[in-house]
């Protein structure tokens, strides 16, 4: 099992493309742990932001009746993929995985399993 810092290295270091990775709360949109980044992109800005989308995602599937959960969220941008993943699972109820990717490096099928196999291992 991995702890915070460690998977968010692997993610960092296995996935080709990534740029940036944190562990966010969403419950309080607080980062539990970034790594990567640059000074023109700050991950604790990013990930507080990206709560409201998973909020608001949520909120839409209870006004829907749908019962199913949310894996992953993509969002594309013109030179950036950004990879929300909510854990599941007791210990990661609340909790989601943030990835941010070159979209000229990156395979985003790759970047999905790999983030799956990381998700796995991550003891919080």
């Amino acid at each position: 099992m991995a702890n915070t810092e460690t998977a968010l290295k692997e993610a960092l270091a296995s996935i080709e493309g990534a740029t940036g990775a944190a562990l966010v709360d969403y419950t309080t949109g607080m980062a539990l742990g970034t790594i990567g980044g640059s000074k023109g992109f700050d991950l604790n800005v990013a990930a507080a932001g990206n709560t409201d989308v998973i909020r608001a995602k949520m909120r839409t599937m209870e006004h829907l009746g749908l019962k199913g959960e949310i894996e992953d969220i993509l969002i594309t941008l013109t030179d950036q993929y950004h990879l929300i993943r909510l854990l599941s699972g007791r210990s990661g109820n609340g909790l989601f995985l943030y990835l941010v990717l070159d979209s000229q490096r990156a395979n985003l099928a790759m970047a999905r399993h790999q983030l799956r196999k990381i998700e796995q291992t991550l003891e919080v």
